[in-house]
């Protein structure tokens, strides 16, 4: 991996960090009680799972199949 694209990386996965850290702490301290049908709160969960999905995918190791031949 190049030096360019390994910035890269790491600076998004800081980024989606920092985006899960503002969620989180959104959730914390919403006001309770919460309803099942509270979109703003639905939507922050949501956006929370959205983050971590993204940083697992960074994470995973990237597989690039090529042929044997030449």
């Amino acid at each position: 991996m190049s030096e360019t694209s390994a910035q890269s990386l790491k600076a998004a996965k800081q980024s989606l960090v920092r985006a899960r850290l503002a969620i989180e702490s959104e959730i914390h301290n919403y006001p309770r009680p919460i309803s099942g049908c509270d979109a703003q709160f639905n939507h922050l969960l949501a956006e929370r799972k959205r983050t971590a999905n993204a940083l697992a995918a960074l994470e995973e190791d990237l597989v690039i199949p090529t042929s044997r031949a030449p």
